[in-house]
């Protein structure tokens, strides 16, 4: 082959790399991850919550700790929360923000408190939870 001819491939290779569409990775806002919590859970009188909504003790609404809640981008979602200690759960509306918690801790509606399985009397029951993807409703 003439050195022409090599050159001529060379070209036809390089430019064949270059006009090849890379691989495409999923966007990342359809990937859910799911992180679970753990901490406290206590429970509280609702009323007017940092979501802005209106909420009666009967309704299974959580506050998360500030250090999650942000400026309220988990609002009107819903939570999996299970009680360590007997393994009842239940999914819960976030809908308030709970500045006395730590990053794990959540603040429950008594409703809510109660369908975990605990007495009200009990007050302070060890949880694990997390988000379910947006748009879940149980």
């Amino acid at each position: 082959m003439s050195p022409f001819t090599y050159v001529v491939l060379a070209l036809a290779v390089i430019s064949s790399a270059i006009a090849a569409p890379a691989p495409v990775a999923p966007p990342v806002a359809n990937l859910e991850r799911r992180i679970t919590h753990s901490g406290r859970g206590t429970f509280f009188h609702v009323g007017l919550g940092a979501c802005g909504k209106h909420n009666v003790d009967s309704d299974h609404i959580v506050a998360i700790s500030s250090k999650i809640f942000g400026s309220g981008g988990n609002c009107e979602q819903f939570m999996e929360i299970t009680n360590d200690e007997n393994g009842k759960t239940a999914f819960a509306l976030v809908r308030d923000e709970c500045p006395g918690c730590g990053a794990g801790d959540i603040d429950m509606s008594p409703s809510l408190f109660q369908a975990l399985g605990a007495s009200l009397d009990e007050g302070v029951i060890k949880v694990s939870w997390h988000f379910k993807p947006k748009g879940f409703h149980p």
